[in-house]
């Protein structure tokens, strides 16, 4: 039979990096999954892996920039598209 193969010493000794979010990308990810503010700060805490106290503060000032920022005009532009099929003919040449 075939000779087995061992992977390379070098495989053994990978690790896996774990970088927790930084606390601006804490805080959107909170803001995306609820609007209580309680409930980001508790949810960004947990990412951030910090006391609640801590987030609080940060919490609180993004939560009054996103209210400042200007909505536009209130409603979305639909763009309609259009979809054209065409049916080809077969791909072997007719004798």
């Amino acid at each position: 039979m075939g000779h087995k193969q061992t992977p390379p010493a070098d495989w053994s000794r990978r690790r896996t990096r774990y970088d927790p979010p930084a606390l601006i990308e804490a805080i959107a990810a909170a803001q995306g999954l609820t609007e209580q503010i309680e409930g980001q700060i508790e949810i960004a805490a947990q990412l951030m892996g910090l006391p609640e106290d801590e987030v609080r503060s940060e919490v609180l000032k993004a939560a009054t920039q996103t209210n400042v920022r200007p909505t536009g005009s209130g409603y979305v532009h639909q763009r309609r598209t259009e979809v054209v099929i065409e049916r080809r003919g077969p791909r072997i040449p007719r004798r």
